[in-house]
């Protein structure tokens, strides 16, 4: 068994390896290609935050270390990059902020409000069952994530993420919509 585990560590470090030499020079020039339909498909840019993060916001955002990250990885829902644990950032349109309130009932409602585009799935695209956020107040120093596509991966699954992990505002550069 030594042998596999070696070559499995050369197989992981090779894979790593990979997207370093693949995204590190996009890494710093703040450029990141979206291969999920969450968004428009292409070139995006990470734009300085130069304000405070309002409802509205589509932000660059690394989910912090945890079930959330673990579970997205080992789905293939975030694909490989420079945040924790080897992921990329997210792009998600920042849908409550710290205080507002989130119900879960089939759909999203913040504050009372119908969120569009929010339906709450019971499996993904491969049957794997989702479990949806419970709601509640978003703490302080959390976010509430959503994206319009039906399949995101976002805070309906997962609930409040931490503020901290926002990179920048996501400007799309040169995308398209398959």
């Amino acid at each position: 068994m030594r042998g596999g585990s070696s070559i499995l560590l050369h197989i992981g470090l090779f894979g790593s390896l990979t997207c370093l030499g693949l995204f590190g020079p996009g890494w710093w020039g703040g450029f990141r290609l979206n291969a999920t339909p969450s968004y428009p498909l292409g070139l995006w840019r990470i734009a300085t935050l130069d304000r405070a993060v309002t409802v509205g916001d589509r932000v660059f955002i690394c989910l912090p270390p945890g079930p959330a990250l673990s579970l997205g990885l080992t789905r293939g829902y975030i694909r490989c990059g420079l945040c924790a644990e080897g992921a990329s950032p997210l792009i998600k349109t920042v849908a409550a902020l710290p205080g507002q309130t989130v119900a879960i009932a089939g759909t999203v409602t913040i504050d009372g409000h119908p969120l569009r585009h929010s339906h709450i799935h019971p499996v993904d695209a491969e049957g794997r069952q989702l479990t949806a956020y419970s709601g509640g107040k978003v703490p302080p120093g959390h976010l509430f994530l959503h994206s319009g596509f039906s399949g995101s991966y976002d805070s309906r699954y997962f609930g409040p993420v931490l503020d901290t992990g926002v990179l920048g505002l996501a400007e799309p550069v040169i995308t398209f919509t398959p």
